[in-house]
This record gives structure tokens, sequence and C-alpha cells, in this order.
């Protein structure tokens, strides 16, 4: 599990990349450089870090759905997520 702390820094950089797009985006297609860098660090969607949505933590992801590899297998195997199955051959 990751920290709450880290998962809510996710959570705020998230709202704050939302808040600023519109603004971003316009800045960027006039070619506005200057202000664009006036702009928080946290707006930048660059920042942003894929985590999974059940235990937050920020490596194994599957961006597919959204969770670390780990809980993919845990679901895959209880039959949680339509349409997988565990394969032998």
């Amino acid at each position: 599990m990751a920290k709450e702390s880290m998962k809510a820094r996710e959570r705020k950089r998230k709202k704050m990349v939302e808040k600023y797009a519109e603004k971003r985006a316009a800045l960027k297609a006039a070619g506005d450089y200057e202000r664009l860098q006036k702009l928080p660090r946290n707006a930048s969607p660059v920042r942003l870090h894929n985590r999974c949505q059940i235990t937050g933590r920020p490596r194994g992801y599957m961006r597919q759905f959204g969770v670390s590899r780990i809980n993919f297998r845990e679901m895959a195997l209880k039959g949680l997520i339509p349409g997988i199955k565990k394969t032998s051959w």
C-alpha cells in the first residue's frame, strides 16, 4: 500500500492539471512560453504518475484496467474481470 500522503498528492496534481488544461492549451497555441512557465509546476500533465486505483502502487500499472499487476492477477483469478482467464498450455 502506498502512503495516503502520496495518493493525496497525486489526486491534488490531477485536479490542478484539469483546472489549468484549457489555459495551458491556449498559451501553447499562442506560443506564449513565458506565461506558460509562470503556471504552477503541478499543472503540467507530465508530472502525473499512474497509480493503482485500489492500492496506490506506482509500479506495474496496467493502463487498460487501472490497477497494478498484482491486483490484476488477484482479480482475474477470482473472476472479477470479465473476459480474462488464466491460460495454460
